[in-house]
């Protein structure tokens, strides 16, 4: 018994540092993806180089910065590097530890659907409050399927949505009260 019990503990142990690599390595890529071609793209927390390079490769008219406004060096960065590659700049704080209201959800459908395409959107680490608005967009604005919208928030992206444990659940939690409310 007691050596399934340290084989169980060395494959949990093993799991824990392949998934805290993975995590890594996507915020050390920046955690970008595509959503939709030619559409939706979604980011970690962007450098003024990545912009550039995001406008070049894949076009990019608008960047939705799900963080607000900031008096952050980063954030003078993003908006410098917008407005040189001629890009608009939206910002939408969320948090990703506050449920998203149903009246903020319907803004940012409005915004999303107005907003000149391909939209690059991102928060700090590109996976729960960017992974929500990616499945608000695939579903409410793409017509996506609600099996395939929920995909994007998932740890796939890095997002870890375990209730009590995770403050990152609330995103969990708003895409259940939206989906009540569109689905009934």
């Amino acid at each position: 018994m007691k050596k399934f019990s340290n084989l169980l503990a060395g494959a949990a142990g093993a799991a824990a540092l392949l998934l805290g690599g993975y995590l890594g390595v996507l915020q050390l890529t920046g955690n970008f993806h595509e959503v939709l071609p030619s559409e939706l793209y979604r980011s970690a927390q962007p450098s003024a180089a990545d912009i550039a390079s995001y406008a070049r490769q894949y076009a990019i008219k608008t960047i939705v910065n799900l963080r607000g406004k900031s008096k952050e060096g980063w954030y003078r960065q993003e908006v410098d590097a917008a407005n040189r590659a001629g890009i608009a700049h939206v910002d939408f704080r969320l948090s990703a530890s506050k449920k998203v209201s149903p009246d903020e959800v319907r803004q940012l459908v409005a915004l999303l659907q107005d907003a000149p395409k391909p939209i690059l959107i991102h928060c700090q680490a590109g996976a729960d409050r960017t992974g929500l608005v990616s499945m608000i967009y695939l579903q409410q604005i793409a017509g996506v399927d609600e099996e395939t919208a929920e995909r994007q928030l998932s740890v796939r992206y890095g997002h870890i949505g375990i209730p009590y444990i995770s403050a990152a659940f609330a995103m969990d939690e708003s895409w259940e009260d939206f989906e009540r409310i569109i689905f009934g």
